[in-house]
Order: C-alpha cells, then structure tokens, then sequence
C-alpha cells in the first residue's frame, strides 16, 4: 500500500506531502526518538506525537514511509521546512496511536 492510500483509507490529513508513492510495509509506535532511531522498520508508517525538528532526522535515517502525528499532535515550522527539504510525508489525526495501528494494520 503507498502512503496516499494509507491516508485516503484512514483519514489522514497531509501536514507535509512528502513522497506519496513510497510503499508502507509495517507500522511503528514510538515517542523516544533514539529508540525509535535503532528499531523502526524501513517503510513503515511511525506513529508518534513528536513534531519537532529532531523526528524528521530520525524518520530520514529510519527510512521510515511517513510520520504520522497522533492526538492532535503539533507539528512545528522549523520541521516542516525540513520535511518539505528532504520529502518526508507528515500526516495527522486526533486518533490515538493504538487505535490507528490497529487499522493500519489491517490494510497492510
């Protein structure tokens, strides 16, 4: 499934429009980024309220497919302009993580 799907069949509203094509192969729930950083699958859809500057650096060396922020979750200028610089999709929804996950997992 490629991330404008994911985001059609979900809900989602794009924050960032990044490389929609790019495939989602599995799903990560996290908020500390340096876990996330060493543990996150390639290609996967992670799940997480940080929107800030660092996360777009951890979705980059994860190779993650997109950052989807969950609950309402902010996302901030400075990493905006650093997801539109490297093409890093940023999704949103007031949804709770594990909710979501469930659902995505199930399209995946």
């Amino acid at each position: 499934m490629t991330v404008k799907e994911l985001k059609e069949k979900l809900n989602l509203k794009a924050l960032v429009e990044g490389d929609l094509d790019r495939e989602v192969k599995d799903c990560y729930i996290g908020d500390l980024l340096s876990w996330v950083m060493g543990r996150a699958p390639a290609d996967s859809a992670w799940l997480t309220v940080m929107g800030n500057i660092n996360s777009i650096a951890v979705a980059t060396l994860a190779d993650v497919s997109c950052i989807i922020l969950v609950e309402k979750a902010a996302l901030d200028d400075n990493a905006r302009q650093k997801a539109e610089l490297h093409d890093v999709t940023i999704l949103t929804t007031d949804e709770p993580a594990y909710p979501l996950a469930v659902s995505l997992s199930r399209l995946i």
